[in-house]
């Protein structure tokens, strides 16, 4: 240690761990710390900027709760999540999007045919569809969790203060012997990040708009099967083409088509839909 340098450091760092050889986590801690060490000589980073970045991260966890996670927002807004999901989405799976920060797993389980929407204001639209596996043979018993913002472009999580309930606009919902899903919410709108915390400070230091198109956010699982979480979006609507966490994927925009007086919906709703749209979700085997 007597002899380390700026050249001979990384390795000194790599050596100092004593991991399993030929492990995953050897090979990632290593790799981390190759790029990491590569980066602050690339740049020749100053204390100034050093501090800063830790202050930085400081601030990501301070702000952080278990209802809003600002390193997954981080995450988002560097395409960092958004590349994780390209990389791990299977062959013939429904492409994989953004998690974002406002996830809760215990979500209520709701009766197919419910409406999520609860009176909100706002267009009344039926989503329904088929889980299936890769082979398109339907899925009974999957579990088709989501949530969303209201037409307002704001999730009832962040209004807690102001008597919203966060299991709001949530729901989890078992696929039928069909593997279909079918219930009512509320069309969600456009809306910004967070914008409050220190990531909407990076955003407002690199001129970066903060907004996201509209959108439903979904985790599906079945036994045997690959988890997906991903999103639809719509067609026609803002920021498809420039979607501040870049979520948007093609094979995920819906059409979404507005419910005449003479459609004979086939589904027993609570509530009368203003519009539909179809989507189906696709899951890959484990392993």
């Amino acid at each position: 240690m007597r002899t380390v340098n700026q050249y001979n450091l990384t390795e000194a760092v790599k050596e100092s761990f004593q991991t399993e050889e030929g492990s995953r986590f050897k090979f990632l801690l290593e790799t981390f710390i190759d790029h990491l060490h590569d980066y602050t000589r690339e740049v020749n980073l100053t204390h100034d900027e050093w501090m800063g970045m830790l202050n930085f991260l400081y601030d990501c966890g301070k702000i952080s709760t278990p209802e809003r996670h600002e390193y997954i927002l981080l995450s988002d807004v560097l395409g960092l999540s958004a590349l994780v999901d390209m990389l791990n989405t299977r062959g013939g799976a429904t492409e994989g999007s953004n998690l974002g920060p406002f996830y809760l797993d215990d979500a209520p389980e709701m009766k197919l045919g419910a409406d999520l929407s609860q009176d909100r204001d706002g267009a009344t639209v039926l989503v329904h569809g088929r889980v299936t596996d890769i082979l398109h043979k339907p899925i009974p018993g999957a579990i088709v969790d989501t949530w969303q913002a209201d037409g307002s472009g704001t999730y009832p999580i962040q209004e807690q203060e102001q008597g919203q309930d966060k299991y709001d606009l949530r729901g989890k919902f078992t696929t039928d012997e069909n593997g279909e899903y079918y219930y009512t919410t509320v069309l969600p709108k456009p809306y910004t990040v967070p914008y409050d915390g220190p990531v909407g400070q990076l955003l407002r230091a690199g001129n970066r708009h903060a907004w996201r198109a509209a959108h439903l956010h979904y985790i599906v699982r079945a036994p045997g099967m690959r988890d997906i979480t991903t999103e639809v979006f719509f067609e026609n609507t803002e920021y498809l083409d420039n979607d501040a966490v870049f979520g948007v994927r093609k094979s995920l925009i819906a059409k979404v088509e507005p419910v005449k007086k003479s459609d004979k919906l086939e589904y027993h709703l609570e509530k009368q839909p203003d519009a539909k749209f179809k989507f189906d979700f696709v899951l890959a085997p484990e392993g």
